[in-house]
């Protein structure tokens, strides 16, 4: 039966790691996937995150099962932390989180709640956006849509944003970057925020809020204004929140799935379903990456180490956004390329084309994806000569 089953492609951001691996070139740059790197180009294991596992491996007792929401105590600390600790939805009890094997298990977690749960509903994101969002929704069965996000001159399209949203047929779902936009960098101020949870509000709109990257904008509570503004002022909201990022425990899929319902006794009628569709997906989530959170947020010293670990990568990624534009000054582009100090998290759409990319890749052996996205991570005070002068000759 096998012989009918054709060979498909790879996924494109993850194949640019064997071919930058491939390269021999000793000046290359990797500017795809998207992790954060320190200046030496290495993904480090945050201080915080050693101390946690140490604790962890003297005290840890067992290797049972957690449970298809997961262990009681990561919810316990990741609540606060998305929704605030002083949050009224919390007061009143409305809120549910189910832990997951990452925010892309959280994503496919309520791709098949709405799927099995809110029939007939179509999804929206914006365009563009992470490219596995498609592969998600589309995986669950649910019709999606797109709404307008950059324009034609790589800037936020606030005004075609809203537009389409105002056109989007009454209880349909609506999927909104919280923070760090992937894979723009746009991201939407207090005020936009306030004009779409309107429009969210008038349609009748379920709001699905992806909450990958909080605390790598401009701060963990700052980030968090946008899910925080929906979760207190609409009676349904699902919001999808990582610690992949700002913990820099990637391959430990440490995600949650928070919704929030009009009343308690309505939260516990959805919990009650998600606790079905994570036992029908993967039945319990890895243990150790929300263990590792739960250690570190229970423990002031730890929660202040970590902190400080995570300040210091946004400024780096930030202050890496003004060098990088600054060394495109001596070429006459930083004014081109101005929007990049603008953007917020690890991701740029530079406004690059495909033919510049092609050109970075072959003739320089810098990688980032042919849309022009870039992971501001891997650049370097050591290497951004070589990458403006590079974009220099290629856009020139």
């Amino acid at each position: 039966m096998f012989e009918q089953i054709e060979r498909v492609p790879g996924d494109a951001i993850l194949g640019l790691i064997e071919a930058f691996n491939k390269d021999p070139n000793p000046q290359k740059v990797d500017l795809g996937v998207g992790v954060y790197r320190d200046a030496q180009g290495v993904t480090p294991i945050m201080r915080a995150v050693k101390e946690a596992e140490a604790l962890l491996l003297k005290n840890e007792t067992t290797k049972s099962y957690i449970g298809s929401h997961g262990d009681p105590r990561y919810a316990r600390v990741v609540l606060p932390l998305v929704l605030g600790a002083e949050s009224p939805v919390l007061d009143a009890d409305r809120a549910s989180a189910t832990q997951s094997p990452g925010g892309t298990g959280a994503l496919r977690l309520a791709a098949d709640f709405i799927k099995t749960n809110l029939p007939g509903k179509g999804i929206w994101v914006s365009d563009p956006t992470w490219p596995n969002h498609l592969g998600i929704f589309q995986a669950a069965g649910i019709e999606l849509h797109k709404y307008p996000y950059v324009d034609a001159d790589n800037r936020l399209d606030f005004d075609g944003m809203l537009s389409a949203l105002k056109q989007i047929p009454h209880g349909d779902v609506v999927v909104l970057h919280a923070c760090c936009h992937n894979p723009s960098g746009f991201d939407l101020s207090r005020e936009q925020w306030q004009q779409v949870l309107e429009t969210v509000r008038e349609r009748s709109l379920l709001p699905l809020v992806d909450f990958a990257y909080q605390g790598f904008g401009d701060g963990l509570d700052e980030d968090a204004y946008g899910a925080r503004l929906m979760a207190e002022n609409l009676d349904e909201v699902l919001i999808t929140s990582s610690c992949s990022k700002n913990f820099g425990i990637y391959r430990e899929r440490t995600g949650c799935l928070i919704a929030i319902a009009r009343n308690h006794e309505q939260m516990q009628n959805v919990r009650s379903q998600l606790a079905i569709v994570a036992r029908e997906n993967y039945s319990n989530p890895p243990a150790h990456g929300g263990s590792i959170v739960y250690e570190i947020l229970e423990s002031a010293e730890l929660a202040a180490v970590w902190r400080e670990e995570l300040t210091e990568m946004r400024n780096r990624i930030n202050g890496l956004r003004r060098e990088f534009v600054d060394s495109l000054a001596p070429y006459g582009l930083d004014e081109r390329f101005a929007h990049v100090a603008e953007q917020r998290g690890m991701f740029s759409y530079t406004g690059l084309q495909p033919e510049h990319v092609d050109r970075l890749r072959d003739e320089y052996g810098i990688y980032m994806v042919r849309s022009g996205r870039a992971n501001v991570a891997g650049l370097a005070s050591e290497n951004l000569p070589y990458v403006a002068k590079a974009i220099a000759a290629v856009v020139k």
